[in-house]
């Protein structure tokens, strides 16, 4: 079977290297790939804009987007029938994805479609029916504003330090930093370092890349000198701080399992184990250090951008429960302290926050990129994993997008290309995200915003200054120096007490508990006709996933009562507050629901009413977003009701229609109380790989670590390689145990075939914390390949004929067999031209128009042939044109590609052929 595939020729900027990930590997600078738009297979056909490749001995699935896929820090993912594929591989132009199949048949495939950050890539996003939104009322001014700046001058300075390998990564990564300072502060100052996302990692003028190292005349993006604006403001107010750089990390994760985020943490710690040696021997430090007051490494704070947001929790994991040394690049004490986390629209792939440390999680209300706000997850996650002493707290910004928390990759302040993340339609704008729209923040305004609530973090995470915590914790104040910008927050933690939590195991009744033991959590939970989406949803990466629940609530008159009761009483004694963590449809208005609790004698109180709005939201935005509702306790301190034995909770709407999802509800009482990182266990899953065999049957076991101490459990997820879906367990792990067992049989033969994984997912469920959270076993195919010959059958042509080669294997086998070519100079006289094989066989095939005529090897034409299953040859054919005009004889000559590059193969096979004058 013959296929041909056009690469079109556009500006030599590289647009993207998307979502890079496990099993991703980088294109660089290699032309731009445009796969034709009627996507037919030799086992199917698939939607527009898809098709099958390399047949299923080197199957892969591939799909062509109309327009460039900037790189992000979110994962490009393919999905089949809502289950993850996996994650594809980009072109250098970001139009191109492929994913290697692992033997899976196209005919299983069913609903494709492609997604990053919870965002549909092959449809259009739709605002839905809403129309223009307005942003809601500022909230009352907090007495203490983190964001004014301090009484410190400051001073800025730079590092460079020799590179370092990183397990996994083949070049060296920088050690490079920006440090802001105060000048004149005594005593040791607490450090705050700052760790930048995924993003473009080297430019030239108006080119960008993902490459590293950079070539020659490229200049690496400064993306760590994009938060001096954060710095200065935290320097002024006393606090030392550093912005490290992580391009090489970025020019390199594609082939990490975990996106990076291992990486990234040893970056991070290495960093910090040379400002605890800096501390201790001031005179070996650079010259910007030495200027700049000691560090004290007793208070640290992380704050990390997107990727970098999952890197620095990972680095905060691993200075608690030291990871596998075999993964880790840091190998020595830990000397530091990581007091709390700024995540800023931070990724989780592994979904496993750090319990034990505070954290504050910035969600960027018009993030482009990871647009799910997945990092919703580093509050939802924490829920009952330890013992809830650390505040974990959800800060999210109406209008802000992902980017412009960076000013190197914010337009008209970067030195390199940069753009808006959130790409709006000029003809269709979004009401809520679109640049013109009320809702949307000035990229001045948004910086400004995030310097605020970082320095708020820093306030009360490493300074202790609890009159800053309700500008995070939900108590529903604001901090005017973020003004215009509209920030709300809700938290878990900080010791709210027993409370109603839907994965608690609660009984329902008046309502429904949705779950995400569904496809898609999303579509579980919320209406079927919803226009956008929720955080508290983002979908993992498993079909299937347990353990996560939200109470469902729909009414159509006044008066109607859902209760949620506990399988035991709890106790809201010492609570000042009933806090219910709770959200309604975007853009509506005024939801009431008054708040009732009985207690397990059968007494009810009325507590108060709640009244909510929706956020603003368009069919593009995550605005499914609870916002923190507090009632007081007292009127359930009159009387006799029992507060210490309360039994369920009743919520009784006072609208007539409406709509509302509970998420938890918890006893309230201020104050930030001191964290202390519990003795857990820590569970790694490794990846080995094995070789087929040529007979017999042998057991493979994944390779599990549990280190540290006590017992805890986890929710094991093995993935069924044929066909995608998972099955879960709850595990008890112990350390140096083997309560992960999952056996894969491997049965040996002598036939050629593809490579297939066996993947097992990890999450924490209580009491244990979970580092390398995917893994198995991946089986290569030991056999050879059978060798492949070209033989003319008609190279030399008449116009109007076709030329024919055919190309023969030494051996039939039971799977296709592939092989690319693409057309090349033939070196010496005229070349064939888009002229003289017919139109209509170019537009099929091709995806390309004879007009301009020009030669073949300009035309980008590629050659796709399969040689199927138990056959040992296929024919190859282009097809020629007869015309009018006398000319001399032409040639063509197709090179053979790699089909993983694009680019010719050394060695390959070559087709020539020449086609004659008619006339």
């Amino acid at each position: 079977m013959v296929r041909a595939r056009h690469i079109g020729v556009t500006a030599a900027a590289l647009l993207a290297v998307a979502g890079a990930s496990p099993g991703a590997a980088v294109a660089q600078g290699r032309p731009p790939a445009h796969t034709a738009e009627s996507g037919a297979s030799s086992e199917g056909t698939l939607p527009p804009g898809w098709r099958i490749a390399g047949g299923r001995s080197q199957a892969q699935l591939v799909w062509r987007s109309d327009r460039p896929v900037p790189m992000g820090d979110a994962r490009v993912e393919f999905r089949s029938g809502g289950r993850l594929l996996g994650v594809p591989q980009p072109s250098g132009d970001g139009h191109s994805f492929r994913l290697p199949l692992d033997g899976q048949r196209a005919g299983d495939l069913h609903g494709l479609q492609v997604w990053s950050g919870g965002r549909r890539l092959d449809a259009r996003g739709t605002t839905g029916d809403m129309s223009a939104a307005e942003p809601p009322a500022p909230l009352p001014a907090n007495p203490v504003d983190p964001g004014k700046p301090g009484s410190y001058r400051t001073r800025t300075g730079e590092y460079s330090l020799k590179s370092v390998k990183l397990p996994g990564l083949s070049v060296p990564v920088e050690m490079r930093g920006v440090v802001v300072a105060p000048v004149g502060a005594s005593g040791e100052r607490p450090l705050a370092l700052f760790l930048h996302g995924r993003h473009y990692t080297c430019y030239q003028g108006k080119q960008i890349s993902g490459d590293w190292p950079c070539k020659t005349g490229w200049k690496p993006v400064p993306s760590h000198r994009g938060y001096l604006r954060d710095q200065q403001l935290l320097a002024s107010q006393g606090y030392v701080t550093v912005s490290i750089s992580a391009g090489g990390i970025n020019g390199q994760d594609f082939a990490a399992e975990d996106g990076g985020a291992q990486a990234r943490s040893s970056l991070v710690r290495l960093h910090l184990a040379r400002w605890a040696d800096w501390a201790a021997h001031p005179e070996t430090a650079p010259a910007v250090v030495r200027r700049s007051p000691r560090a004290d490494l007793s208070r640290v704070l992380l704050v990390g951008h997107s990727r970098g947001g999952e890197g620095v929790n990972r680095a905060a994991l691993d200075s608690l429960y030291p990871p596998p040394a075999d993964q880790d690049g840091y190998h020595g004490p830990v000397r530091w302290s990581v007091r709390g986390m700024v995540l800023i629209g931070p990724t989780v792939f592994g979904q496993n926050p750090v319990p034990d440390v505070p954290s504050v999680t910035v969600l960027p209300g018009c993030d482009g990129d990871v647009s799910d706000l997945q990092g919703e997850v580093y509050v939802d996650g924490t829920r009952a994993v330890s013992d809830g002493s650390a505040l974990h707290s959800a800060v999210y910004v109406i209008g802000a997008d992902h980017n412009f928390f960076n000013s190197e990759w914010t337009p008209g302040r970067s030195a390199a290309p940069s753009e808006d993340d959130f790409s709006d339609d000029p003809q269709h704008p979004d009401p809520v995200c679109g640049k013109r729209a009320a809702t949307r923040l000035t990229a001045d305004q948004q910086h400004r915003a995030g310097s605020t609530y970082i320095a708020a973090a820093a306030r009360l995470f490493l300074a202790g200054d609890d009159r800053v915590r309700p500008l995070l914790d939900g108590s529903g104040k604001r901090a005017p120096s973020a003004d215009p910008a509209r920030v709300l927050s809700h938290a878990v933690g900080a010791r709210r007490g027993a409370g109603f939590l839907p994965d608690g195991g609660v009984s329902v009744t008046g309502a429904r508990l949705c779950d995400a033991v569904n496809p898609s959590p999303g579509k579980a939970c919320l209406d079927g006709r919803a226009a956008g989406a929720s955080p508290h949803f983002a979908q993992w990466e498993t079909d299937r996933e347990a353990g996560r629940h939200a109470i469902v609530l729909r009414w159509a008159r006044t008066g109607a009562l859902a209760r949620v009761s506990t399988s035991h009483p709890v106790s809201l004694r010492g609570s000042e507050a009933l806090a219910l963590r709770l959200f309604v449809p975007p853009n509506s208005r005024s939801t009431q629901l008054d708040v009732s609790l009985t207690d397990t004698a059968g007494r009810k109180v009325t507590l108060g009413r709640v009244r909510a709005d929706g956020l603003p939201g368009s069919g593009r935005t995550a605005s499914y977003w609870a916002r923190e509702f507090r009632v007081p306790l007292t009127a359930a301190t009159r009387g006799r009701f029992a507060l210490g034995s309360v039994k369920s909770l009743e919520l009784t709407s006072r609208s007539a229609t409406g709509q509302a999802w509970l998420m938890d509800a918890w006893g309230w009482r201020p104050g930030t109380p001191a964290v202390r990182a519990a003795a857990l266990p820590r569970v790694d899953i490794g990846r080995m790989t094995v070789d087929e065999g040529d007979s017999g049957v042998r057991t493979y076991r994944v390779p599990v670590q549990v280190t540290g101490h006590g017992s805890g459990q986890v929710r094991v997820y093995v993935v069924d390689p044929a066909t995608g879906t998972a099955k879960d367990r709850l595990v008890t792990v112990r350390p140096g145990g083997h309560d992960i067992d999952v056996p894969v049989e491997v049965k040996g033969n002598t036939h050629y075939g593809p490579d297939v994984s066996h993947d097992v997912l990890v999450k924490a469920v209580h009491g244990a914390v979970v580092g390398s959270y995917r893994g198995g076993i991946t089986v290569h195919d030991d056999d050879p390949a059978p060798t492949m010959t070209v033989t003319p059958v008609a190279d030399r042509v008449t116009e109007g004929k076709s030329l024919t080669w055919r190309l023969s294997l030494s051996q039939a086998v039971d799977v296709d067999m592939s092989a690319m070519f693409t057309a090349v100079p033939p070196g010496t006289g005229p070349e064939l031209s888009t002229k003289d094989v017919p139109a209509r066989w170019l537009q099929e095939t091709a995806g390309v128009k004879p007009d301009p005529e020009r030669p073949l090897s300009k035309a980008g034409i590629y050659l796709w042939m399969d040689v199927p299953a138990g056959k040992t040859s296929v024919d190859i054919t282009v097809p020629t044109v007869e015309d009018k005009v006398k000319e001399p004889a032409e040639a063509v000559r197709f090179q053979q590609t790699d089909m993983n590059t694009d680019e010719p193969k050394d060695g390959g096979l070559v087709l020539t052929g020449s086609v004659l004058d008619a006339s």
